[in-house]
C-alpha cells in the first residue's frame, strides 16, 4: 500500500438510542443543520468532514475509549463549555500538550466521546 492509497478522515460515526434527540443535541453543538436526515442515519457537514448519527437498538453500555476524534476548533474554551451548557459531560478539560497545542473531550448525552483540538500547525494535505 501506499500514501495515496488512504485519502484520509471522511466521516466519524456515533452511535445513539435516541436518533431525533441527538440530532438536535448535535445541531445545537455544531451551530449546523443535518444535510442527510433518515430514520436510519443523520449526516452533517463539519468543515468538509462527515458527522453521522446511528441508530444504536442495542442495551446501554459503556461505550469504549479506544479511538477518540478530534474535531478542530479555533477557541477551545469556548467550545468546550458551550457543549458543558448543552448537557455533554466532561472527559478530559481544555489542556496544553505542548507548544500552542491544546485537546479536551466531552461525553456526549449517549456515551460517546467528543474530541476537541486546537492545532494552529495542522494543514489539511492536497
Amino acid at each position: 500500500m501506499k500514501k495515496e492509497d488512504i485519502l484520509g478522515l471522511r466521516t466519524v460515526v456515533y452511535k445513539v438510542d435516541n436518533l431525533n434527540q441527538a440530532k438536535d443535541w448535535y445541531s445545537k453543538a455544531f451551530g449546523t443543520k443535518p444535510y442527510f436526515d433518515e430514520p436510519f442515519y443523520v449526516g452533517f457537514n463539519i468543515g468538509g468532514y462527515e458527522l453521522g448519527l446511528l441508530p444504536d437498538d442495542k442495551p446501554k453500555e459503556e461505550k469504549g475509549e479506544g479511538v477518540v476524534s478530534y474535531w478542530g476548533v479555533e477557541d477551545i474554551d469556548y467550545v468546550f463549555k458551550e457543549m458543558i451548557n448543552l448537557g455533554a459531560g466532561v472527559h478530559e478539560k481544555p489542556t496544553n500538550v505542548g507548544g500552542e497545542l491544546m485537546v479536551a473531550s466531552l461525553i456526549d448525552p449517549w456515551g460517546n466521546i467528543i474530541g476537541l483540538i486546537f492545532n494552529p500547525a495542522f494543514k489539511l494535505s492536497d
